[in-house]
């Protein structure tokens, strides 16, 4: 197929989709009136979904490629769960700006990766497959226990929304915070692309990276970094939401190949469109009640991240 088919056949579904997550809700299919709570209300779930979406969707797709790891993802290694507990000390200390939310979830998740990495590394040697998930999962771990420590210690009136929000919820809490995250992400996924030449040369390994003209050390660094903003800002935002950083980035992948040029535009539409539809269905399938978006992307994820691990081929641990 033609690149620019594939193209093509990407913003039809895009529009489709859109479309669809608008029209669908609570009290079954039917389009908004322009203009309405309601359509307001979708208009920004929508929004919130492609923003969130692509933030982690390009947050895995980087990280999968600076630890040469097709299991690395902001959920797995941890950075979620250390955002998450971020966001809850903001909160718990009343600094809930559209700006304070997206800065402590950055500190709480790079935090958590420098401590996963350092965890996970021998002396002189590179970090192993196994090694990074088990640090990720018992530094996630830990996490989430303070994380639950301080739920216990918010105040009542405020413990059912902080739950909420921790199993994933695109129902954005304030116009403020949604430009914020749009703006954040938006500057990490254009930073990214324009250094996708330093991402593929680091898919080959350091060694050959350095040949080619790259500092690795400092182009892992700066990629961390980026992939750690952009799911601190998809948290602070709509809370944990797990997978959507491991999936898509494997799906965008067999479509578009593994060039970073257009593996991460990709990457970042089809993150967007599957965490809308997640939304829409969760909206819909137990109506009037909601499920958190969270659940379903665990229940689509959770099986993919398994089949990985046990047939996973082609990539060093």
């Amino acid at each position: 197929m033609k690149r620019k088919s594939r193209w093509w056949i990407w913003m039809l579904a895009m529009a489709a989709g859109v479309a669809l997550a608008l029209a669908l809700g609570p009290a079954g299919f039917g389009w908004p009136v322009h203009g309405s709570p309601i359509w307001m209300a979708r208009r920004d779930r929508v929004w919130a979904g492609f923003v969130v979406g692509a933030g982690l969707s390009t947050a895995g797709a980087l990280m999968q490629a600076l630890l040469r790891n097709p299991l690395a993802d902001p959920y797995v290694l941890g950075v979620s769960g250390g955002a998450a507990l971020g966001v809850a000390t903001a909160i718990l200390l009343g600094l809930v700006s559209a700006w304070a939310l997206p800065v402590a979830a950055f500190a709480g998740g790079f935090l958590t990766l420098a401590l996963v990495y350092a965890l996970a590394t021998p002396r002189g040697r590179s970090p192993s497959l196994y090694t990074l998930l088990l640090s990720g999962v018992i530094v996630g771990s830990v996490s989430g226990a303070l994380l639950m420590m301080l739920i216990t210690l918010a105040p009542s009136a405020g413990l059912r929304g902080i739950t909420w929000w921790m199993l994933g919820s695109l129902q954005v809490p304030s116009a403020g915070l949604l430009r914020t995250a749009t703006w954040l992400i938006g500057a990490v996924l254009i930073t990214s692309w324009s250094f996708s030449p330093e991402w593929n040369a680091l898919t080959l390994g350091a060694d050959i990276a350095h040949n080619v003209g790259v500092r690795a050390r400092m182009a892992v660094l700066m990629g961390l970094a980026l992939a750690t903003l952009a799911a601190a800002t998809a948290v602070a935002l709509a809370g944990l939401i797990g997978f959507v950083g491991l999936v898509v980035p494997h799906a965008a992948r067999l479509l578009v190949g593994a060039d970073h040029r257009r593996l991460l535009p990709a990457s970042a539409l089809a993150g967007g469109l599957l965490l809308t539809l997640c939304d829409a269905l969760a909206r819909s399938v137990n109506a009037p009640a909601e499920i958190p978006v969270g659940v379903l992307t665990a229940l689509i994820g959770g099986p993919f991240f398994l089949s990985i691990l046990r047939r996973r081929r082609g990539w060093s641990p």
